[in-house]
């Protein structure tokens, strides 16, 4: 037998098992606005943990009435906050035919215990929060061009100052306020790390969601409100947000 045909019976691969640990998302509420909100708060606080993490999304916790669910783009919205779906976990006839389509492997219901989880960075700010010190204050954030759909600009420390448009599909993050001199279609959230005090201002409000300290309205709920296309000063009272004409 000559060397080529040695190599040609030569295995190729192997097949190994693993204990990786996986992340698992549970589903609770078929509510896609408030998991991209939720989502987008918590990337917020520990956006390291959440680069291109690998994750099965548990669906067995959906309430039988629930509606039906779109797969596809609640997919999208794990995506967008860089959640990779490898799997879905889930009994419903429904629920697989659908991830089938969209080449998602799927798991039957797990037995096994699952504790939740919180990101290291998310759990050194509880531990440095809990330890009263002066807050790091730094320099007001400027940005003088449009913030574009798709982009993301955050002020780390201090305030955000807009003196442009900013476009639906921007996101607007600052653990201070933040200020919009021009049209706002994108999202904002201020105080970010937990300040009740910050404020958003806007010249004309036409957002898609709008966030203080993890308190948000999206844009279902604004347009409803009388202010909707307006300048206008939204504070945080109480659990709610108030959203006042300047």
């Amino acid at each position: 037998m000559s060397q080529a045909d040695l190599l040609d019976q030569a295995p190729v691969f192997q097949l190994k098992g693993s204990m990786l640990a996986i992340t698992v998302l549970e589903l609770t509420h078929n509510d896609l606005a408030r998991l991209d909100a939720q989502l987008l708060a918590k990337v917020a606080e520990a956006p390291n943990f959440f680069s291109n993490i690998p994750l099965v999304l548990a669906l067995d916790k959906l309430p039988e009435d629930c509606g039906e669910l779109d797969l596809a783009e609640l997919q999208a919205v794990c995506k967008r906050h860089g959640l990779c779906i490898m799997a879905i976990r889930t009994e419903r006839e429904e629920h697989i035919a659908r991830a089938r389509e969209l080449d998602l492997a799927v798991l039957p219901p797990s037995g096994a215990r699952e504790r939740l989880i919180e990101p290291a960075e998310s759990a050194e700010a509880r531990r440095k929060a809990e330890k009263p010190r002066e807050p790091e204050v730094r320099p007001t954030k400027v940005v003088t061009t449009p913030v574009r759909g798709g982009m993301q600009v955050y002020a780390e420390g201090g305030d955000l100052v807009v003196l442009a448009s900013v476009s639906a599909g921007a996101e607007l993050l600052a653990d201070g306020n933040i200020h919009v001199y021009g049209p706002m279609r994108g999202r904002a959230l201020a105080g970010v790390k937990g300040n009740a005090k910050a404020r958003i201002f806007c010249q004309r409000l036409g957002a898609e969601l709008l966030s203080i300290a993890g308190k948000y309205k999206v844009a279902e709920d604004l347009r409803r409100d009388p202010a909707w296309g307006d300048a206008v000063h939204v504070s945080l009272s109480g659990d709610v947000l108030k959203i006042t004409r300047l």
